[in-house]
């Protein structure tokens, strides 16, 4: 009897070593991949010259956004448009998702282009009759794909240091749309949850140590020597801002989590709205209208507006069983009297132009 305990015993310590071993070489394997990631962050920053700190990215909101008051405010106002989630780098393939949507890094450069031309031309055609005294531009994270899971690193068109150069092109060239039209432009920017270097996500360093980061530090410096840009890029994961009356809190939305229930994401979408509002109550800092991306559908409630991605369905939205939307962003007019008023998504899909 013993002597057939001391061979379970053994056996079972025997286990624990293998076990052991093995979440041993897991551990080096992935702190193998975490340097590699630093290092390509680095090496990207060398070769395109950023050195300063993205602190530096970060100014005053520009006092056009909330000029002093007028006695007559009719016909004038400020349009504000969100462009989240747009994953750079990633690839959806339609066959895997009944035939609803294509996505490559070719038809994000269109989707983008589409999303600043639409509202030049829906504000331009649409909303006639208005005098606007300037754009507001929201970038609400995901910038590019990243590589956070397996799947993504293994499907990406590009690797993700190749992406940040090309999502800054096309944002590059869309601002400059914008501005043609609108005359000035001020573009506020948080990080999203796909961007980061590390396989976990973090509370501290959340926005200095992302490739959207990143995106937004090379976006600030491309158009820093044009008057009609500000720039606004937040510290942390939420970022305030001001058009006209309104007080606006933007962040990516990746702190909220649940909503497979029949609510959908309503459940945590109303939990989060509660705990940032008295956060920030608290604090000195209240917000009227909540702007949000991540959960890439369509939201434009009173105090709570979540825009819809430029990559639109994909693999994983569809092996939750999630709602189908086609991919859009979002669009409002803000004005002085009645704040957030005239609302319309811009359609960004073509699949005749997309060749899908």
């Amino acid at each position: 009897m013993t002597q057939r305990l001391e061979e379970f015993v053994d056996a079972q310590a025997e286990a624990r070593f293998v076990e052991n071993q093995e979440i041993a070489r897991g551990n080096r394997t992935l702190r193998a991949q975490l340097r590699e990631r630093d290092e390509q962050l680095a090496d990207v920053r060398r070769r395109l010259g950023v050195y300063e700190a993205l602190d530096s990215a970060t100014i005053a909101p520009p006092k056009w956004l909330v000029p002093p008051a007028r006695k007559k405010q009719a016909h004038k106002a400020i349009p504000s448009m969100m462009l989240t989630d747009i994953h750079y780098g990633e690839r959806v393939v339609p066959e895997e998702i009944g035939g609803v949507n294509c996505y490559d890094t070719r038809i994000a450069e269109q989707r983008i282009r589409r999303a600043c031309e639409g509202a030049v031309k829906l504000c331009r055609d649409y909303f006639s009759g208005l005098e606007y005294e300037g754009f507001h531009l929201m970038l609400g994270g995901d910038m590019v794909s990243g590589d956070i899971h397996d799947e993504l690193r293994e499907t990406n068109d590009e690797a993700t240091t190749e992406s940040v150069v090309g999502v800054l092109e096309c944002l590059v060239a869309g601002a400059r749309v914008i501005a043609d039209h609108f005359g000035q432009v001020h573009i506020g920017a948080v990080v999203g949850n796909h961007g980061r270097t590390t396989r976990k996500p973090r509370a501290k360093g959340k926005a200095r140590d992302s490739f959207d980061g990143l995106v937004y530090q090379l976006l600030a410096r491309e158009l820093r020597q044009d008057p009609r840009f500000t720039i606004q890029v937040a510290t942390g994961p939420d970022l305030h801002m001001q058009v006209y009356g309104t007080r606006f809190l933007l962040t990516h939305g990746d702190q909220f989590h649940g909503g497979s229930g029949i609510s959908g994401v309503m459940a945590p979408l109303m939990l989060g709205v509660h705990r940032k509002r008295r956060r920030d109550a608290a604090t000195g800092q209240p917000w009227d209208v909540m702007v949000m991306g991540h959960f890439h559908q369509s939201l434009p409630l009173r105090d709570l507006r979540v825009g819809g991605s430029l990559i639109g369905y994909n693999e994983y939205a569809h092996n939750l069983n999630l709602p189908f939307e086609e991919p859009s962003a979002d669009l409002w007019l803000n004005t002085a009297e009645r704040g957030v008023t005239t609302s319309n998504p811009v359609f960004v899909q073509d699949r005749k132009a997309e060749g899908w």
